[in-house]
């Protein structure tokens, strides 16, 4: 490989309070909350859109109350609220969600189900985003870190208007892949332990009878019914045992990786349909990612072409959306002050600088939070080490794999979200760094903006 030296120009730079990079599930949040709190903030997004993970990659929204339902006698509880709740409130108001729907099977899982319309999702965010006076930048990369010892002094950004400089006071990495963190020079890794996916909508089917064809087989682990097209009472998710289904349909799903759960808030559409593959390389590889993109199309013709062979009502159908790119569960791994551990999550563990609760892991029933209880995310896992004004909020943090399992849920982003953004406003108006910010102004702010907490 060759080297260019790229010429020193001036460029232009803008002037804020707060920056967020990434306006994927943790950045919508973060950057509404820092500009609720008065701080001038900046958000910066790849695609043209906002809503990350939660509008390409998931399934449901994975959950906004505790497992009560399956630890009998144990309360019911909605345990994250704030500005993750409003945009349920908002979606609702469209038609865009299920609600909070109990999960009638399979609720040693989750207790309900949070489906959402993913187009609606993002008209939302935007919305919410204006309206929080958010200076949003979307199709705009984030190109580098502008950094004097350990303090971040802006971000370079690049976009069709051209190259700029922000400037600003705090800032947040909401990016999935720790792109601000490691510009900025965090210490990271790169553990490549899950598998990446592309999650495609699929039109022109029956969810009735895939109901159905799952029962008939013996194979229902996950049910739940909910508001679909303004109608209550109706499927909003559906999952099955594989090892249950025609071994033609179930060899063919696991050489794709193809999930078979599925939710949905419009009729004769699965809204997510997942279809997995694992790199052998970390998905910050360029290459290897342009292979895997390739893949993942090839394993979505091929799931189309299982569901109209095997599955009634689903003889015509075809894919109506994908992901403009793959998602991921894990990118890099960014340091912070404190890594939460898998004993923190089951034994339910709460500490001094708690900024959010939360009560859900991915690999329930095999790990569950203990007694259908809540633990917490603390301020300081928030904190990117060696960096005085930066924090991260999604699925970077968490070194363990099984902790990380529940903490990398979008609600639980979300969250983190609201805290992260709340604490930046509080380090800017303060013209503080982020150790520096006390702990009970911090928790006095997100009380007040509706966060749940224990005790």
């Amino acid at each position: 490989m060759t080297h260019y030296e790229e010429p020193a120009r001036k460029l232009p730079a803008r002037q804020f309070d707060v920056v967020v990079a990434g306006a994927g599930t943790a950045g919508v949040v973060a950057a509404t909350a820092a500009a609720r709190q008065g701080a001038r903030t900046a958000l910066i997004e790849s695609k043209g859109y906002p809503g990350g993970v939660a509008v390409e990659g998931g399934t449901a929204l994975h959950s906004f109350y505790n497992l009560w339902k399956a630890f009998p006698g144990v309360e019911k509880r909605q345990v994250v609220r704030g500005i993750p709740q409003e945009i349920i409130d908002r979606l609702s108001e469209k038609g865009g969600t299920s609600g909070h729907a109990e999960m009638l099977k399979g609720y040693d899982y989750d207790s309900v189900c949070t489906a959402i319309d993913t187009e609606l999702y993002k008209l939302v965010a935007f919305e919410m985003l204006e309206e929080a006076g958010v200076f949003l930048c979307v199709n705009t990369l984030l190109t580098g870190a502008i950094v004097d010892g350990s303090r971040i002094q802006g971000v370079m950004v690049e976009s069709r208007s051209g190259r700029e400089a922000f400037r600003a006071k705090a800032f947040v990495d909401c990016t999935g892949y720790g792109d601000l963190s490691a510009f900025a020079g965090a210490k990271y890794s790169e553990p490549n332990d899950y598998s990446v996916a592309n999650s495609i909508g699929i039109a022109n089917v029956s969810v009735e009878k895939y109901r159905d064809f799952l029962e008939s087989h013996d194979a229902l682990t996950q049910y739940s019914e909910g508001r679909r097209d303004g109608k209550d009472g109706q499927i909003v998710r559906l999952q099955g045992n594989p090892k249950s289904l025609p071994p033609g349909f179930a060899e063919e799903a696991r050489k794709i990786g193809l999930a078979t759960v599925t939710t949905t808030v419009h009729d004769d559409y699965f809204m997510f349909i997942k279809l997995n593959f694992k790199m052998p390389k970390s998905p910050t590889d360029r290459d290897a990612v342009a292979k895997a993109e390739l893949e993942l199309r090839r394993r979505q013709a091929k799931a189309i072409d299982l569901f109209r062979e095997y599955v009634p009502g689903c003889d015509k159908a075809f894919i109506a959306r994908t992901s403009p790119s793959l998602c991921i569960r894990r990118g890099r791994l960014i340091a912070c002050d404190y890594d939460i551990t898998l004993s923190d999550v089951l034994e339910g563990r709460h500490f001094e600088d708690d900024v959010m609760i939360y009560g859900f892991h991915d690999s329930a029933p095999r790990l569950q939070i203990k007694n259908g209880g809540t633990y917490g995310v603390p301020y300081r896992a928030l904190r990117v080490a060696g960096i005085d004004n930066l924090l991260a909020a999604g699925m970077m943090i968490t070194s363990n794999h099984d902790a990380h399992m529940s903490t990398r849920n979008t609600v639980c982003c979300m969250g983190q979200g609201q805290a992260a953004g709340t604490a930046a406003a509080l380090c800017a108006e303060g013209n503080l760094g982020a150790r520096e910010l006390r702990y009970a102004t911090l928790r006095r702010a997100l009380e007040k903006d509706g966060v749940c907490f224990e005790g």
